[in-house]
């Protein structure tokens, strides 16, 4: 594994980090604990030792799966969490409307220093830890100054509570006003081949700044492994099936392409569609780590295997433009 540093803190992180969206069992459809389990415990041996969840994935259950996997073993992993979405009650800017077993909740971008306060006490027991090691703006909210924001954060760390601090989905001139306040360790952006459009912007913004880029959905949500085919039918809960790429006329598109121009370079290299997405992921400038998720033990060794393809020049390249030549999702 490539392990790099985590902006200018004391961190170090995989090249490969274990993203825990899908175990909630919220978006992704139902998930199996017990598998989820395995997969976190496997990943740490494989030596993706970090793992990034969030209190919005499944309503707090993430984390609960996350902290389970990690007991007895909190000294191996860095622990990266979220704040700013809330559902529990109404403050701040209205985001989306989120469906478990209960029914519906509105969900809301909050960062006031309360909110957040609150909440990092509620990450750390659902975790079962003293402290976090990394821990994120979920989402911008524009009904709170970031001065209010970042004064929070700078109140955990210097409490103890968390090591390191990061944004997720901000923008430059975002991350430009936190760095008024204090500092910034990474940013978390969407970032595949099927979304580069970070790549020349927020991403290069933050290599220039020192701040580490770990991005999120390499794979485009299992998309560009190849193995969600045109007769793939989503279970219930799974909202993929209402995202542009999946649409069937986009789908073929994106497989086409795959098979045309990534799958001779996979075969070159004895690997598969997706250990070399996340290949050219971890490899394209001013990339620190990538988000993985896995759903079981199988998933996380093949993820960690892409760590070791090295991929010439010109297959990044190749690979690249192949992707440059699509157009936007119909």
């Amino acid at each position: 594994m490539i392990y790099r540093q985590l902006g200018d803190s004391d961190i170090q992180v995989p090249a490969i980090t274990f993203g825990a969206w899908a175990i909630g069992g919220w978006w992704w459809g139902a998930s199996d604990d017990q598998e989820a389990i395995a997969a976190i415990q496997a990943g740490i041996d494989a030596g993706i030792n970090c793992i990034d969840t969030a209190p919005m994935y499944g309503f707090g259950h993430s984390e609960e799966v996350v902290g389970q996997a990690i007991r007895g073993r909190r000294d191996q992993v860095i622990i990266a969490t979220k704040c700013g979405l809330i559902w529990d009650h109404v403050q701040g800017e209205y985001f989306f409307e989120a469906e478990d077993e209960r029914g519906q909740h509105p969900v809301y971008r909050c960062l006031t220093k309360p909110s957040i306060l609150a909440e990092c006490d509620r990450s750390l027991e659902r975790l079962g830890v003293d402290v976090i090691d990394l821990y994120q703006c979920h989402w911008p909210d524009r009904t709170t100054p970031i001065e209010e924001t970042m004064e929070a954060l700078l109140e955990l760390r210097d409490a103890g509570k968390i090591r390191a601090i990061g944004v997720s989905n901000f923008t430059e001139e975002m991350i430009e006003e936190c760095l008024e306040y204090g500092p910034v360790h990474s940013n978390q952006p969407k970032f595949s081949l099927l979304s580069r459009e970070h790549l020349d912007g927020v991403i290069r913004f933050a290599h220039s700044k020192g701040i580490a880029s770990i991005v999120y959905s390499p794979l485009e949500q299992g998309l560009l492994t190849g193995k969600v085919t045109m007769d793939r039918k989503f279970e219930p809960g799974d909202y993929r099936a209402e995202q542009p790429w999946f649409r069937p006329v986009n789908r073929r598109r994106v497989l086409d392409v795959l098979e045309e121009v990534v799958q001779p370079i996979a075969d070159a290299h004895n690997a598969t569609l997706g250990q070399i997405a996340i290949a050219w992921t971890i490899h394209a400038p001013g990339i620190t780590s990538a988000l993985v998720g896995a759903r079981n033990a199988k998933q996380v060794a093949e993820n960690a295997a892409a760590a070791d393809i090295q991929l010439t020049p010109e297959e990044q390249l190749s690979i690249f433009a192949a992707f440059d030549k699509l157009d936007e999702p119909e």
